[in-house]
């Protein structure tokens, strides 16, 4: 796959995690004490509000990733690890495009 490509799918998953950090923003407005929803229910309001927090801690940060790959793009930085120096194999920048290391500086 070429650098152009990869650019692509970069934007691309940019496009769908801005799109995701804002269903979660949505999803993580407070819960309100409401007389029409019972004790327990509103018990798992808050547990689900907590689980799409975290959703969206990740998303942002999966989001910064991406922009910090994107502007290596078209530099002799794209594709190499920032740990050991190596390239990234392709394969991992096609299924993983935040990718900034290798798969052995990853673990």
């Amino acid at each position: 796959m070429k650098e152009k490509e990869i650019k692509q799918k970069i934007l691309e998953e940019i496009a769908k995690t801005e799109k995701l950090i804002v269903e979660y923003r949505e999803m993580t407005k407070p819960v309100a004490p409401d007389d029409a929803i019972g004790r327990i229910s509103r018990m798992d309001a808050i547990n689900n509000k907590s689980v799409t927090e975290a959703s969206l801690r990740q998303a942002e940060s999966k989001l910064l990733s991406l922009e910090r790959v994107l502007s290596r793009v078209g530099t002799s930085d794209f594709g190499i690890c920032i740990k050991c120096g190596k390239p990234i194999p392709e394969g991992r920048l096609i299924y993983r495009p935040e990718s900034l290391t290798c798969v052995d500086c990853a673990r």
